[in-house]
């Protein structure tokens, strides 16, 4: 069986509110703000599923799971990134690692790290040594340096068996 490489990037950012839980890689982070979004904004995990569904030619999070939907309002971004998960599977994609890097300057994530690996391990079936979670700040610039949002990139490397 022949198989093809393919490689996704993801973006996604969404600004920090009051009265929100903050929740990062399906992680609840405790901090005075939470992210504003339709479902529970967990910029984390709604980069992977774009660089999932670039990878693998399949559109994005917004064709998938609308904003317009009632269905997705404050929903698990968990539960998207299983859709997704299954999604590729049955186009004969396999996911082979996940790199994603979080802009924050605040909270500090790192002590999280471990919990986001093991969720996003999980629902993807991949083992923790491939999946990576880090963070960064911007020293002070722009809206993450002004702790006015939360952004994240996510790269996916994806296999797909074909023919």
């Amino acid at each position: 069986m022949k198989t093809r490489i393919r490689v996704g990037h993801g973006f996604d950012a969404h600004k920090l509110v009051d009265d929100r839980k903050l929740v990062l890689g399906g992680v609840d982070i405790p901090y005075q703000q939470g992210l504003q979004g339709h479902s529970d904004a967990d910029v984390l995990i709604h980069a992977v599923c774009d660089a999932l569904l670039g990878a693998s030619g399949l559109g994005d999070i917004g064709d998938l799971f609308p904003d317009s939907d009632d269905l997705n309002r404050n929903r698990n971004s968990r539960e998207f990134l299983e859709e997704v998960y299954r999604l590729l599977q049955s186009h004969a994609i396999e996911v082979v690692n996940v790199d994603v890097t979080l802009i924050a300057q605040a909270p500090r994530l790192a002590p999280f790290y471990d919990a986001m690996r093991s969720n996003l391990s999980a629902d993807l079936a991949l083992d923790q040594s491939f999946v990576n979670v880090k963070a960064t700040t911007t020293e002070g610039l722009g809206f993450t340096g002004r702790t006015e949002g939360i952004a994240a990139h996510a790269v996916v490397l994806v296999e797909q068996s074909v023919g």
